[in-house]
């Protein structure tokens, strides 16, 4: 498709996340990620969280009714930490009221973002303005008609003679001029309406200073604070969505409607193994996914990004394997429209994208002093 806005389907949310989002709510199943060192927390630790987070990530629905879904956790964790007060009433409110939802422009499509140093959306001083020009992609949530702000990462002092204090990290409401919602990114085919991950254009935008994160120039702080929690809620979601793959997998493989050579599939020694490698791998990957979080709680993001980097790189490829395997013992129709292992798959093959150059971000954060 082309723009958004010319199909329906980008102007509709379905009306059960609101209702999931009121009994979430009722229930005190809400902003469950915000660690308890926030005066906004719920009170938990980065591991409790873990573990509901695995149990969340086994449903497409649950992180978003939960108000737990990325890119809104990072987003609001960034104004919690970061923001001055006159943001956090903005923006941060009713992010945790769940009334709007944001995106993270960072990725830009005609540089190696990897390396986060090499941005080049330009965010220049004018008077008592910032002018933002560039063009960013897989913009995670850029196209839900819910989204009302962008937190945008560009260079605002090219020429500063350290490279992670180039950049800046603006606030920038989704509707101010010059701002351009190009296309939605498609992802083997799919393109996650109302959501999407949109190519988005930013042409002579103008935002008051007062929209700086932190300070100019401390945008890689900003990313580091965001990009290092944010990234282990992935590999938390992850875990879960493996445990659902590998039940589709025991339940084919065990269905008595299901033989071969008059056995069922889990009779044949192939299949068999298969199961126990998918739980074995999981298992590993849930251990290194707590050790992060455990990390993160005593020491903080910033001395616990190993551990993280860690868990990001070997989670994405392990749930990739799981499903994969899932999908092998369906046959043609695990990756048919009747099952949802096609949609897993491609999210976690995405995911292993997304996190490796998240990783390199992380990476390059520990020059900051």
């Amino acid at each position: 498709m082309g723009k958004i806005g010319t199909d329906d389907r980008w102007k509709i949310v379905p009306p059960i996340i609101e209702d999931l989002k009121k009994k979430a709510k009722s229930l005190g199943l809400w902003n469950l990620f915000l660690p308890k060192y926030y005066p906004e927390d719920p009170g938990l630790t980065n591991l409790e969280y873990a573990t509901l987070c695995e149990i969340m990530g086994r449903s497409h629905l649950a992180p978003e009714a939960t108000n737990c879904s990325a890119p809104d956790t990072g987003n609001m964790e960034v104004l919690a930490k970061y923001g001055t007060e006159a943001q956090k009433r903005q923006w941060l409110t009713p992010l945790l009221n769940g009334t709007i939802r944001s995106a993270f422009a960072m990725t830009e499509p005609n540089v190696a973002s990897s390396d986060a140093t090499n941005i080049c959306t330009t965010i220049r001083r004018s008077g008592s303005n910032f002018i933002i020009n560039g063009r960013k992609w897989w913009i995670s949530g850029a196209g839900d008609p819910r989204c009302k702000v962008y937190l945008v990462m560009g260079k605002s002092d090219p020429g500063h003679k350290e490279k992670h204090k180039q950049q800046s990290v603006v606030i920038v409401p989704a509707d101010t001029p010059g701002v351009t919602v190009v296309r939605p990114m498609h992802v083997f085919g799919y393109d996650d309406a109302p959501h999407g991950h949109c190519e988005i254009l930013f042409q002579d935008v103008k935002v008051p200073v007062e929209n700086i994160v932190l300070g100019e120039g401390r945008g890689f702080e900003v990313v580091q604070g965001r990009l290092g929690p944010g990234r282990i809620h992935h590999c938390m979601r992850s875990i879960g969505l493996a445990e659902r793959a590998l039940e589709y997998h025991i339940l084919r493989a065990t269905d008595s409607s299901r033989r071969t050579f008059g056995k069922l599939l889990a009779q044949h020694g192939t299949v068999a193994q298969s199961i126990a490698e998918s739980r074995i791998e999981i298992d590993q990957a849930r251990l290194l996914v707590l050790r992060a979080a455990a990390s993160i709680d005593s020491v903080g993001p910033k001395e616990a990004m190993n551990e993280i980097a860690i868990a990001k790189v070997v989670v994405p490829t392990v749930v990739c394997r799981v499903i994969d395997r899932a999908i092998q013992v369906h046959g043609a129709g695990g990756v048919g429209q009747d099952l949802p292992l096609a949609y897993m798959y491609s999210g976690m093959r995405t995911l292993r994208i997304a996190d490796g150059k998240k990783m390199f971000a992380l990476h390059d954060a520990r020059h900051l002093a």
